[in-house]
């Protein structure tokens, strides 16, 4: 296994401290695994997509944008 090293806001450390029982090593290699597994997935949906990033990001933000005027009702 490699090591790497993470950085994290002092207020996160702080509170990281609260606990420590917890196997923060464990708890970010878990989160970075479940972010890969979620890239993947996207990757694979997305390969034989004929939409550009621009497209998306655009889709994205209108969709973004309805949401928060929905939620504000």
């Amino acid at each position: 296994m490699v090591s790497i090293t993470l950085s994290v806001p002092e207020e996160t450390k702080q509170e990281m401290d609260i606990f420590p029982e917890i196997n923060w090593s464990a708890v970010a290699r878990e989160a970075i695994q479940q972010r890969l597994i979620m890239l993947h997935k996207f990757q694979e949906f997305t390969k034989d997509s004929l939409l550009k990033e621009e497209d998306a990001l655009r889709l994205g933000a209108e969709v973004s944008k309805k949401a928060r005027l929905r939620h504000r009702k």
